[in-house]
């Protein structure tokens, strides 16, 4: 998170230290990529302990909860500006957050949900608005034990040079010595490439500088994350930063495309819209069950651009059962028809292909030609499966 404005001096600095950590972090906490909210896309450090109890109630009533998100995460500036002087721990913010930490997760596991909170790996946050993790690893990997929080977004401003692999390895310790199961994200922006060392010592790493929400930074952010398929897996994901769907910066089609796009890069899908406001039409983005089977599938596989010429995409996905996802990517700023082969997707030769259109819910037979018409900005995804 803002990495240029707090730590641009000191990348140079923040080297990865050449020890393998001794202790992986257990991949069965994330099999699949991790899905839930975070509020900073839509309100930074415009939070409340009400607007976190409202997002949990909505993951229930817009059936959210139903299509498998489960994390409600809360970003920075939940806390006061400095520790409890006699025990040295984190505090919650007096004001947005009167209630404390503990009971606002209990009212998030109320709801069959689990609950995230954010820290730095460094001496303060990267609004600079509440202390950083560095060198108080155990007892705030403790604190947030005894709150109940099930994930850790895990930034990394005012780090003060240390080396990130010395700064996440710590905190991945800390958090295993509470004995309680914490999803550790790696928020290191991709500037130490976590796709190297971040197995085992997180569950998720960010591959990129931050998003903002315009379709320039979604084909910039798509470009980076990409090529990196052969880093993800269960347990370990490429993080190409959260969902902008519904914030209102780009079209219902450029959302369309960053959701089926995360899909198929096996990516986490965390929701950053706030959804006290978001539109039917975006939230029904959201919803699609069937691409998200497609990014929850079991088999852990990130999409490989097989194919990319003239700013049109051809993605696969391998699936579990043995189909494949194919998504069609249009880059560009005119309609182009993108076409691949059943062989191209990798499957297997067979008399005929059902090829399941996931935005429309139709199937459709083939003989191998997999093609749509792609609207600018565009992306058609399908589910191919052998006869």
């Amino acid at each position: 998170m803002r990495s240029l404005l707090t730590t641009l001096a000191l990348v140079g600095a923040s080297l990865v230290a050449p020890a393998a950590p001794a202790s992986a972090a257990d991949p069965a906490l994330a099999p699949t990529p991790p899905m839930g909210f975070n509020n900073w896309n839509s309100t930074a450090c415009d939070i409340n302990e009400q607007m976190i109890r409202d997002i949990a109630d909505l993951f229930v009533a817009k059936k959210l909860k139903d299509v498998g998100y489960q994390y409600v995460n809360v970003d920075d500036c939940w806390a006061d500006a400095t520790r409890d002087p006699a025990t040295g721990r984190l505090r919650h913010h007096p004001v947005r957050f009167p209630s404390g930490m503990k009971a606002l997760a209990d009212h998030v596991h109320a709801r069959g949900l689990k609950f995230g909170i954010y820290s730095s790996a460094g001496t303060l946050t990267c609004t600079g608005t509440m202390p950083g993790s560095l060198d108080h690893e155990e007892i705030d990997a403790q604190t947030f034990a005894d709150w109940g929080v099930d994930y850790l977004k895990y930034d990394n401003c005012h780090h003060a040079g240390r080396p990130a692999l010395e700064r996440y390895t710590k905190m991945r310790d800390a958090l295993k010595k509470t004995g309680r199961p914490i999803v550790h994200s790696i928020c290191e922006w991709g500037q130490n490439k976590p796709w190297e060392w971040g197995k085992g010592v997180g569950h998720l790493w960010r591959t990129t500088g931050d998003i903002v929400d315009t379709w320039a930074r979604t084909v910039e952010i798509v470009k980076e994350n990409a090529p990196l398929h052969a880093h993800a897996g269960p347990g370990h994901w490429n993080d190409p930063d959260m969902l902008e769907v519904g914030n209102g910066g780009q079209t219902t089609t450029e959302y369309r495309s960053q959701f089926a796009l995360w899909a198929v890069m096996a990516a986490p899908l965390l929701i950053g819209a706030d959804l006290r406001k978001i539109s039917q039409e975006h939230l029904d983005v959201l919803l699609n069950e069937e691409i998200i089977d497609v990014n929850q599938d079991r088999l852990g596989v990130q999409a490989t651009a097989v194919r990319q010429q003239n700013g049109h995409w051809v993605f696969v996905k391998a699936l579990s059962g043995g189909d494949r996802a194919v998504a069609l990517f249009n880059e560009s700023e005119a309609t182009a028809t993108i076409s691949t082969t059943a062989q191209e997707a990798g499957l297997p030769p067979s008399a005929g292909y059902t090829v399941r259109d996931l935005w429309e819910g139709k199937d459709a037979q083939s003989s191998g030609a997999i093609s749509a018409a792609v609207p600018p900005h565009g992306t058609a995804i399908f589910r191919v499966k052998a006869a």
